[in-house]
Formats: C-alpha cells, sequence, structure tokens
C-alpha cells in the first residue's frame, strides 16, 4: 500500500490542486505495468478545469458521477467550477468508482479535503466511493428500456470521466456485459462512456476525455449507434499533439474532450462547436470552429462516422466529399486485406530464389508499398519478398492483375496517413503475387482495373485532399478496408481522366498527381492552402 499521509494540504489550495498532487505522487511510486494494466492516465489540472468548463448546471442541488475517479481531480474540477457559476448551489451528491484498491486512500483523501473546502462556503456534499468496477456494476442499465419488470436504475445529473483505455478480451466480463454495444475486442473506455450515456438524466451532462478512435471504424461501430442516439453533442476539443495531453504518464495517443446532454431526440439543425489545440499550454487559447450537427454526425448513415473538421479549409474538404455519390462498389471495384499473414505462412516465405526450384510469387510487404510506386524487391530482415507457389500457399495469392496497393498503417510521423503504389500484371512474370496482411488491394472482382483506373485510384488517395479529409474522422495510424469501402469519390470517368493525364505526362511523382487532382477537381481551396 502506497503511504500518503505525509501530504498535506496548502493554505487555500484548491482541492482539484491538492487531489492532482495526490495523483502524481501516485503516478510515481507505481510502475508503468501497473498503470497499463489499469489503464491509468491521471488528468492534469489544466485539463480537468478546462473540462469541468463545460458545465452550464445551474440548479442548487446536483448529483454527480465519476466513473473512474483516481485521486478525484475531474470531480474537484467539476464542483470548483460550479461553486464558482452557480451561488445557490447548497447540495451535492457525488458518486465515484475506482477498481485499483491503492488508489481508494488518495480518493478518500481528496474527497476529505474537498468536503472541508465545501464546509467553508456553506454547501452539503454527500460522497460514496465504491471500490468496485463501474460497467460490471451498471451494465444491466444498457438492457433497461422503460421495461416495467426492469430494476430501477439511479441517475445522474452530470457525468465526468477519463475511463480507462485498454482492450479487452472477448471474453472478458465487462466485454460480456457490453455486448449490446461493443463487438470483436472492444477498448474499454468505449463501454465507460455508453454506461455514463445511459445512467444521465434528460438534459443531464456528459463530459468526457478519451482517445479518438471512436469517432471511426468498424470495432466502434455499434458504440456510435448506441451514444449517440442517447447524447446530442455540443462541443467537441481536439488535442493534435499525441504527447503533451498526458505527458506525465508517458502516453501517446490522439485524444478528444466531448460535451453532450442527453435528450430525447437530437436536432440536426443545431451548432456544434469543434475547438482544438496543440496541447496543455494553448488550451485556454483555442481554435474555435462551429459546424451544423447535419455535418460532424450522421445517425441515419451505416457507419455513424464522427467528423472532426477543426477549420473552414477542412470543412471546405468535407463538403467536396459530400458532393461525390459513388463508393468504390459502384464502381465494380472492392477492397481486401492482403491474406499473407507472415508467422502463419513463414515456412513458405523465403528471402531469394538461390537453391530454389519450386515455383514463387513475389511478396509484397508494407514497406513495399511507397506513394505512387511499388519499390520491389526491398531487402529486409525477416521479410522474405518471395513466397511458394504450393497447395499449401494457393489460398492465400491471389490472381496477377492490375492493383492499388494501400498501407493499412502509418507511422504517427508520417506526412500522409494514405500510402497508395500503383501495380501492373506485367511488373513480373507470375501467374500468382502475395499480398502480406498490413497491405490493402483495391480491386475489380469481376474483371480488370484498366490502367488508367489504376493510377487515377492512387493519386487520388495520395493526394492532400484525401489525406485530408481521411484525418477528419479518422485519428488512428491504421487504415481500414471498412473505411475505404465508405468513401466517396467523384465519377469514374475523372478518375481515369485523371489517370489518363498522368500516366501521358510520364511523371508519377507525389507532386504532380497532386496538381492534376486539384486541376480536374477544380479545388481552388487546395491552392489557398498549398
Amino acid at each position: 500500500m502506497v503511504d500518503n499521509y505525509n501530504i498535506k494540504p496548502k493554505i487555500k489550495e484548491l482541492p482539484s490542486h491538492f487531489a492532482d498532487r495526490l495523483g502524481a505522487f501516485y503516478s510515481i511510486s507505481v510502475d508503468q505495468e501497473h498503470k497499463k494494466k489499469n489503464g491509468q492516465f491521471f488528468t492534469p489540472t489544466e485539463i480537468a478545469s478546462f473540462m469541468a468548463s463545460y458545465s452550464r448546471f445551474n440548479g442548487n442541488s446536483v448529483e454527480i458521477l465519476d466513473p473512474g475517479c483516481g485521486s478525484m481531480i475531474l470531480s474537484c474540477a467539476l464542483i470548483e467550477h460550479l461553486v464558482r457559476i452557480n451561488k445557490n448551489l447548497n447540495r451535492i451528491k457525488l458518486t465515484a468508482y475506482e477498481t485499483d484498491e491503492q488508489l481508494i486512500p488518495f480518493a478518500n483523501r481528496a474527497a476529505s479535503y474537498l468536503k472541508e473546502w465545501l464546509k467553508n462556503r456553506n454547501i452539503n456534499i454527500i460522497v460514496n466511493i465504491y471500490n468496485d468496477d463501474f460497467i460490471l456494476n451498471n451494465a444491466t442499465c444498457l438492457n433497461n428500456d422503460n421495461d416495467l419488470f426492469s430494476h430501477p436504475i439511479e441517475t445522474f445529473d452530470i457525468v465526468i470521466s477519463n475511463p480507462p483505455y485498454f482492450k479487452l478480451s472477448i471474453d472478458d466480463k465487462r466485454a460480456i456485459a457490453g455486448r449490446i454495444v461493443v463487438n470483436g475486442h472492444p477498448n474499454i473506455y468505449s463501454i465507460f462512456m455508453a454506461v455514463a450515456a445511459r445512467l444521465l438524466k434528460n438534459q443531464g451532462e456528459i463530459i468526457s476525455i478519451t482517445p479518438r478512435s471512436f469517432a471511426s471504424g468498424g470495432y466502434f461501430k455499434i458504440f456510435r449507434k448506441y451514444f449517440f442516439n442517447l447524447i446530442e453533442l455540443n462541443n467537441v476539443h481536439l488535442f493534435i499533439s499525441r504527447k503533451d495531453t498526458f505527458s506525465r504518464d508517458k502516453v501517446l495517443q490522439e485524444t478528444v474532450i466531448i460535451y453532450g446532454k442527453r435528450k430525447p431526440r437530437s436536432n440536426t439543425d443545431k451548432k456544434i462547436i469543434i475547438t482544438s489545440s496543440d496541447g496543455i499550454r494553448d488550451i485556454k487559447s483555442p481554435v474555435v470552429n462551429s459546424f451544423s450537427a447535419k455535418d460532424i454526425i450522421n445517425t441515419n448513415s451505416n457507419q455513424s462516422i464522427l467528423y472532426l473538421p477543426t477549420s473552414e479549409f477542412e470543412k471546405n474538404v468535407l463538403d467536396t466529399f459530400k458532393q461525390w455519390l459513388d463508393k468504390l462498389h459502384d464502381f465494380g471495384i472492392s477492397i481486401s486485406t492482403g491474406p499473407v499473414v507472415a508467422f502463419r505462412a513463414g515456412k513458405n516465405i523465403i528471402d531469394d530464389l538461390e537453391n530454389v526450384f519450386d515455383k514463387v510469387a513475389p511478396l509484397f510487404w508494407l514497406h513495399n508499398i511507397k506513394q505512387m510506386m511499388v519499390d520491389w524487391p526491398l531487402i529486409k530482415p525477416f521479410k522474405g519478398q518471395y513466397i511458394l507457389i504450393s497447395d499449401q500457399t494457393k489460398s492465400l495469392l491471389i490472381p496477377n492483375k492490375n492493383y492499388v496497393f494501400l498501407r493499412r498503417f502509418s507511422s504517427k510521423d508520417d506526412k500522409y496517413r494514405l500510402i497508395a503504389a500503383p501495380y501492373f500484371c506485367n511488373y513480373i512474370e507470375s501467374e500468382y503475387i502475395g499480398v502480406e496482411n498490413k497491405v490493402n488491394y483495391i480491386y475489380r472482382p469481376n474483371g480488370y482495373l484498366d490502367r488508367n483506373e489504376v493510377v487515377g485510384l492512387c493519386a487520388l488517395l495520395n493526394s492532400n485532399l484525401f489525406d485530408t479529409y481521411f484525418r477528419i474522422f479518422n485519428g488512428n495510424v491504421n487504415v481500414s478496408a471498412t473505411e475505404l469501402r465508405e468513401m466517396t469519390f467523384p465519377p469514374l470517368e475523372t478518375i481515369k481522366e485523371i489517370g489518363d493525364s498522368i500516366i501521358l505526362s510520364n511523371d508519377f511523382s507525389v507532386e504532380n498527381s497532386n496538381r492534376i487532382v486539384q486541376e480536374y477537381l477544380q479545388l481552388e481551396f487546395m491552392y489557398e492552402k498549398d
């Protein structure tokens, strides 16, 4: 048990600052593995105060839920804010959960000082801190939909939360309890958010800081449908830097703060305020933009993707894509993930052809795919550039046709998220080719992609336009086939014309293809950005 008794409040110290000092002491007292296991990322005071400032609650009695309280900094910051803005506040009930038994004494110390601070202001507070699992204790509410025979649930005026972040196994009790809102290997924070939203009173407020990853992707599709059918967004804040937000806990994560209200029906004509800052240092002077709710999220769509533009330029990009009606499948084109999983096919993957007398096919890895070009062979350790053609590997190989290769992952430091390369069947004499699992490939199942289609699609995917659009809804480094299937494209004839122009120029550079894309699509605002 970590001893915190030498930490005492300073004279006139705010409860949130005392809670922060308690959290900082605890954080350096346990190892990184312990924090990782518990998904612990302690909220800095600047962010806690910023989150608290979203609340507009003005009643004289408030019920607050903090579902992953840590050292209580969020609860303290919120209550300080409410006391500042609401002179009629006289009663507070605070319910908090924390699964880490070692943290409970720290939370209790912070709560004791908070009570003392409020007593001096003639405000009564009841604090209940539970050393229990928030999800398992409350997940039944996810199925509670005005059922006469269901158990009544306690509801709250405000939920403020920095939930834990880590993936759950499919058979984890919390994943099973939250299966109505998640699928696959869910991240625990999404279940926290769903349960918290369900525990809100009508018009209740939710303020949460989480990874941005829930905004798109198949893993979070069910969650987005559930959550945004309950919550009407008012504000979103993006942190551009991955390093600054939780630097004390050495976390690299693209994070967002959301503020919304529990409402029976969303107003698509309302405005959503989207702000952004590089990190903590400029959080008090963020870039501010306002967008119509219908431009940010459409809960009637298949994916319910949350778009997060942060400028007029990005809004223009978003508007451009909304004008296009066609997706890849409308052109008879599909996208799939490379079927060669290296560790499973390892004995059939070889580095060179010396002393090999069997038939082989080229094998294309992530590092072979560069913007507007395939760089093969490119020898790297344990990345054999050939795969044997045999009865065992036939199911892993694809016909040697024209394709667009697209990396499934990019580096955090890459200038572009979308990295696509044209592949033509005359690149190598082989009946089949191998595509490794970290590469997507675009193809026409019942026919062939023409050369101009391949080049045109590559030029679009590598363009500043598509890269910007992708970043508006995707905060990850992975590029899923699901997301590519949902993206809209200009008419196929335009794609072919772009491809023809690049081929005739005999210049496949990214700069030239980007220029041609902008010219054909007549995107004047792109030139302004450049």
